[in-house]
């Protein structure tokens, strides 16, 4: 029955996760569905074989350090979404409107930045300024 759920949540928000890795660009490398997030709207985590948020901020911080490979495994992030979250399925209903809304593109950055944030991850982008939430 779980599995049924999860199954037709993630048909239904394809659309927006195709949206939302079109805006976030090579910022994450894939957006999804998640089962794990119960009150959350988002989270970011890290692939399979790429550095955890504290590995990479170490990394970051060795005096001899090779930029290559920083730059290969820290670029390795997933976005996942809540399917059940109120804030996911209202962007769902403004994406599905309207994809090039500029208030679609400016929540998808708000919920990114936030669960970098929230993940501990190192800001990579600049942060956003709060007169582009309060316009």
């Amino acid at each position: 029955d779980a599995k049924k759920k999860f199954e037709e949540d993630k048909a239904a928000l394809e659309a927006l996760c195709k949206v939302m890795k079109d805006i976030l660009d090579n910022k994450v490398e894939k957006v999804c569905v998640s089962q794990r997030l119960v009150t959350s709207p988002c989270c970011i985590v890290t692939s399979q074989y790429g550095w955890t948020a504290n590995m990479e901020r170490i990394m970051k911080a060795q005096a001899l350090r090779d930029n290559s490979s920083l730059g290969y495994m820290a670029a390795k992030k997933h976005l996942e979404l809540n399917p059940d979250h109120s804030i996911i399925q209202e962007l769902k209903k403004k994406a599905d409107a309207n994809k090039n809304d500029k208030s679609v593109k400016d929540l998808v950055m708000l919920l990114f930045e936030t669960s970098l944030l929230a993940s501990g991850s190192v800001w990579r982008i600049p942060p956003l300024t709060l007169p582009e939430f309060t316009e």
